[in-house]
């Protein structure tokens, strides 16, 4: 064999031997790294855990489904991206991206919308109460309704409610977004229709209405008791009939209203407030509505705060006492006219005002409230005349018999003057106009003789019956801060009658 050749070929070997050699060396292979996935499957609407929703990823892995309370746990995963994949009948399909990494387990909250046509609207709402066109209902009351879902979820539906009053524009929304199927409804008026209508809604959104029912209240009762009442720190008004049956509400702001007294052609309440501050004169129909301010001027004063008021004989006009001032005003709040200026250091307070030979009684008092004396005028405020002097005790609340020939008058006969105001003893007197036929009606025997009146109360505000054939007045324990009572009794003072609890300041018509 030449050399050269045989040079070659032992190149060529040696080559071979080379790189049989470097194929035999040991090849390293990395480990592969795991890690794990965990989550919460649940509903778009409520929050609430989606049981039995399948779970699938991209890349393929294991398929699960969640437990009861919406969990699932893959372990064992690549560490890598995934698409994770979740389904459940009448749901939408989600697809949610995630990092499965190494050191800790990945966790996922996925929230699934229900399918379009897989909710079932409510049932329209229905059994109302009261029922639909029913009549003589109470002006306040409660109104009630049934709802039910078809997809077996009532307990989530939510209710809209309103009001409208018929003849009228107004409504009242009386529920919104609520679960109940019940709503209370105060101060509506009498003898009126009234319209009102649900709207249901599921937590998909589904919105159902009712039928438009109506009810009716009844015929306004013709109250003749008017009162004031103090409950929880707050004096209102009420009207009732004489067994209480009929017993209404007729304010209910945060403010004093207190005094009411019917007109005598019985189509307007009068009474006062502090709403603005001070004592006003306001005026409201019978069922408290259309309230109106009459005067500017308060009715105020010393010891008054909001008593010193009364009407005209035909209902027309109001007399009132504003300080040392006297005033008659039209009902509608025009034509003030000052009538008398009371006597130096004095002030007007309590006053009354008869048809029957046109005359005034007014009470005036001084900075002492045991400081009192009663005044007859004119209407038109002239000829001023003493009825009773500044007597020991206190003397208060002077008003006109029916035929204006008597006056009505509370004193004090123990004399107690203590700075607070407080009586021990005060009893009804009525006396003639010229002073005479003095009668201790409390007493119940003329000017002598025991006193009907229990023992440690006193016997306030009265005024006679619209007949004249009774006296309706308030009797309360001397106590300060008891709890006032209103009664009535014949004019000898016999047969006292508890009309109503917790109430002051009465009027009868």
């Amino acid at each position: 064999m030449p050399a050269l050749l045989r040079t070659k070929l032992s190149v060529l070997v040696a080559f071979v031997l080379s790189l049989c050699l470097w194929s035999c060396e040991e090849t390293t292979i990395e480990p592969t790294q795991n890690g794990s996935l965990s989550g919460t499957v649940t509903d778009s609407r409520d929050n609430s855990p989606v049981a039995n929703a399948v779970i699938t990823t991209t890349p393929a892995t294991s398929s699960i489904t969640t437990n009861a309370q919406g969990q699932f746990q893959l372990s064992g995963l690549v560490v890598g991206k995934y698409t994770l994949n979740v389904k459940k009948a009448d749901y939408k399909t989600e697809a949610v991206n995630v990092q499965v990494n190494l050191s800790s387990a990945t966790e996922v909250r996925v929230v699934l919308e229900k399918a379009s046509g897989s909710n079932h609207r409510p049932n329209a709402p229905f059994n109302p109460s009261p029922g639909n066109q029913a009549t003589g209902q109470p002006v306040n009351l409660t109104l009630r309704w049934r709802v039910t879902d078809p997809d077996g979820k009532s307990d989530s539906l939510r209710n809209d409610v309103i009001l409208y009053e018929g003849n009228s524009t107004d409504r009242r929304q009386l529920l919104n977004n609520s679960k109940d199927t019940a709503v209370a409804v105060t101060g509506l008026r009498f003898n009126t229709t009234y319209f009102w209508q649900v709207t249901v809604r599921d937590l998909a959104g589904e919105v159902v209405k009712s039928d438009v029912w109506s009810f009716q209240t009844r015929a306004q009762p013709d109250n003749r008791y008017l009162f004031a009442r103090e409950e929880n720190g707050n004096t209102d008004i009420y009207s009732s009939d004489e067994t209480g049956t009929n017993l209404l509400r007729l304010t209910s702001s945060p403010f004093i209203e207190t005094a009411p007294q019917l007109s005598p052609n019985r189509d307007r309440v009068a009474y006062t407030s502090n709403a603005t501050g001070q004592f006003q004169l306001y005026t409201m129909n019978r069922d408290g509505s259309d309230v109106r301010q009459v005067t500017l001027l308060p009715v105020d004063g010393y010891f008054n705060q909001g008593i010193g008021y009364r009407w005209s004989p035909d209902g027309a006009q109001l007399i009132y006492s504003s300080y040392n001032k006297l005033y008659r005003i039209n009902r509608d709040g025009t034509g003030l006219t000052l009538l008398a200026t009371a006597p130096a250091n004095r002030h007007f307070r309590e006053c009354d005002w008869t048809g029957q030979g046109n005359r005034l009684v007014v009470q005036t008092v001084g900075v002492s409230v045991y400081e009192s004396e009663l005044y007859l005028y004119n209407a038109d405020g002239s000829n001023p005349t003493l009825l009773v002097a500044n007597l020991p005790g206190r003397l208060d609340s002077p008003s006109f018999s029916v035929d204006g020939r008597r006056v009505l008058y509370t004193r004090d006969l123990d004399a107690f003057d203590d700075g607070t105001g407080r009586q021990l003893n005060a009893h009804i007197f009525s006396q003639n106009l010229d002073g005479t036929g003095l009668v201790d009606v409390s007493a119940g025997q003329g000017t002598s003789g025991s006193s009907i009146k229990p023992i440690g109360f006193n016997d306030i505000v009265p005024r006679y019956a619209p007949d004249g054939s009774k006296i309706i007045f308030v009797q309360v324990n001397n106590v300060s801060r008891s709890v006032p009572d209103v009664y009535t009794m014949d004019l000898d003072g016999r047969n006292r009658t508890r009309l109503f609890q917790n109430a002051t300041l009465p009027d009868w018509k």
